[in-house]
């Protein structure tokens, strides 16, 4: 069992770290995108957890791959969304302010990473 100092320290920690100031701004969306987006995240939670149980419930390999594959494609549609998303927006205003080479450079790895 911890003692009371190392949880302490450990909580203290844990407060600090979620009191510091993000790597990049914080990226303000419409209250209608945000809902949809969070609506799709809990589909997805919903289509990982099912997967899930039908591995508990021993169903037909096929059947799950075919499950896992609907979840992929669910998360590559909702990376490109967001992408789309940072490249109108983020990496728009970038180029605005004379920031744009960095995030171009940014959105071209995260591009690159989906292309594997």
């Amino acid at each position: 069992m911890k003692s009371p100092l190392k949880r302490d320290a450990s909580a203290s920690k844990l407060a600090a770290t979620s009191q510091r100031t993000p790597a990049h701004p914080l990226v303000a969306r419409r209250p209608r995108d945000r809902t949809a987006l969070a609506r799709r995240v809990n589909r997805l939670e919903g289509q990982v957890r099912g997967i899930g149980n039908m591995i508990v419930d021993d169903r037909y390999c096929i059947d799950i791959l075919t499950q896992v594959s609907a979840a992929q494609s669910a998360l590559d549609a909702l990376a490109f969304e967001l992408l789309e998303h940072h490249l109108h927006h983020c990496v728009h205003r970038a180029v605005q302010s004379g920031d744009g080479e960095h995030a171009m450079a940014e959105a071209l790895a995260v591009v690159r990473r989906f292309a594997r």
